[in-house]
């Protein structure tokens, strides 16, 4: 495939899994053997489109009205390289704590390497602690001792 395949095929990566909701897209284009790094807390890999659509479940579940926006993306042999941004809103308890009604904006950056028109190896860095304090479950130490001095 070419560069601008794959770029073309991130880009309905994007649209369809986030912005749609439409898990059988995590079928359609991730191999069957992939591995993903970067979406969970202690970087476990996902393996497979099975692990993958639960991550998204999980993740729309909690921000249901989640809409991300493609910044800059660009290729080159099998790879791509999408920066992105986010806004949603917690309003629901798939992340194992009670939905907080907080409005959330963050960033990140996926890369992805493609073969055979599928995604076979992603990694993903997007800012998973500074979601976290927008919804309110982390405070910084600095914040803490701010406020009761």
């Amino acid at each position: 495939m070419s560069v601008q395949e794959n770029i073309e095929l991130m880009r309905r990566w994007f649209k369809e899994v986030w912005n749609e909701g439409r898990t059988q897209t995590v079928y359609d284009l991730l191999a069957a053997d992939a591995i993903a790094i970067g979406q969970l807390e202690d970087r476990t890999p996902l393996r497979g489109p099975a692990e993958f659509a639960s991550f998204v479940e999980r993740t729309r579940g909690a921000f249901p009205d989640i809409k991300v926006m493609v910044e800059d993306v660009f290729g080159a042999d099998d790879k791509v390289v999408l920066r992105w941004s986010a806004t949603m809103t917690h309003s629901g308890d798939h992340l194992g704590m009670p939905a907080t009604g907080e409005r959330v904006r963050l960033s990140g950056i996926t890369i992805a390497r493609f073969a055979d028109k599928r995604i076979i190896e992603g990694w993903d860095h997007w800012d998973q602690l500074g979601m976290l304090k927008q919804i309110g479950v982390y405070r910084s130490p600095e914040a803490s001792l701010l406020e009761s001095a």
